[in-house]
């Protein structure tokens, strides 16, 4: 059997060389840490959109429902033949449906009562046009005011535009913001006097699309212009790299 002593001896090496293991590991990941390069790539490209979407309502009110119903229904024959003069495909025009409401007068008495009356039906509806013919849609949006003048009570909305390849846009603009964050750190070890080693870390920055020269500012949650027809994508990628 054996001793005391002997035991409590055993236990105290057998700590110190775990000390001395965790202490080595602790140092090795500090040694790790403090040798990194961080860095953040961008990429960035001008295109062109390719898809339009634009949109216009109309309304028509009367006392009478029925009477209300045709007006619209005359208005809605009204724009449709104008977009088929201006060369809009039929498959491109959407009429949403007829949106009615009561509406109402509102008044109060001397005394403080109050009532309302009926002032009539107001019907409206909207049509959208979606198309990759961008020219011919920017021209119906200008041109359909001059429906207003055959008695027509149209707003029409500013043009949209979109691009149907924003995806493969993305995946093109990550390798190439790669690229240039590994680039940089590349630089940067050399600068110091070692080597880049392997990639411990990456992260995507937000996605942005701006329009071309409109000294749009970028925001934290993304940026996604609609309004201009030449956008440019930016995109960041943040990433660490071990020096060695």
């Amino acid at each position: 059997m054996k001793s005391p002593h002997i035991i409590v001896a055993l236990i105290g090496g057998i700590a110190i060389v775990l000390f001395a293991i965790i202490l080595g590991n602790a140092y090795k990941f500090k040694y790790k840490s403090a040798n990194t390069v961080n860095v953040t790539g961008n990429a960035k490209k001008d295109f062109e959109s390719d898809i339009v979407k634009w949109s216009a309502s109309y309304s028509r009110k009367s006392m009478d429902l029925r009477a209300a119903s045709e007006q619209l229904e005359q208005d809605r024959e009204l724009v449709r033949q104008f977009l088929s003069s201006q060369g809009v495909d039929p498959k491109e025009i959407l009429f949403n449906a007829v949106n009615i409401n009561r509406e109402f007068s509102y008044h109060s008495d001397g005394s403080g009562n109050s009532y309302n009356t009926f002032t009539g039906y107001n019907l409206s509806q909207s049509v959208r046009v979606e198309s990759k013919d961008l020219d011919k849609v920017d021209n119906v949006s200008r041109e359909i005011s001059n429906l207003i003048s055959r008695g027509l009570e149209l707003s029409s909305n500013s043009p949209s535009y979109y691009y149907s390849k924003l995806e493969d846009l993305k995946l093109e603009l990550i390798s190439q913001a790669s690229q240039n964050a590994n680039q940089r750190a590349t630089n940067i070890a050399k600068e110091a006097g070692s080597a880049l080693g392997d990639l411990i870390k990456a992260d995507l920055g937000i996605f942005q699309i701006t329009g071309q020269n409109d000294n749009e500012e970028y925001s934290y949650g993304g940026a996604f212009n609609t309004t201009s027809r030449s956008k440019t994508a930016n995109i960041t990628v943040k990433a660490s790299y071990l020096a060695r």
